[in-house]
């Protein structure tokens, strides 16, 4: 499974794409120069239960992590991901 990102150094977004269509999202926007909020996750029904929404937020971990950044997960989705995985508390604004 591979995720996506695209980002315009404002706002800026981690998606799965099956034949040219976003099936698994979750956006974010830049506050600053060292923080990202992560503001809303959706996955497709076609796709519930697969780990999808996990690998976008591990997508961002990774992101945060090489990119000096911390990140403050205001999707719920993400904010529990975030209270199960404790090995993200070094991302976590």
């Amino acid at each position: 499974m591979k995720i996506q990102q695209q980002d315009n150094d404002k706002k800026g977004e981690f998606f799965y794409e099956v034949d040219g269509q976003k099936l698994g999202l979750m956006t974010y926007s830049h506050a600053g120069e060292d923080k990202i909020i992560i503001d809303h996750t959706e996955v497709d029904e076609s796709l519930q239960g697969q780990g999808v929404g996990y690998k976008l937020v591990e997508a961002s971990v990774d992101y945060a992590r090489e990119n000096n950044l911390k990140i403050m997960p205001l999707c719920p989705f993400a904010n529990a991901v975030f209270k199960k995985r404790s090995e993200y508390n070094d991302v976590r604004f």
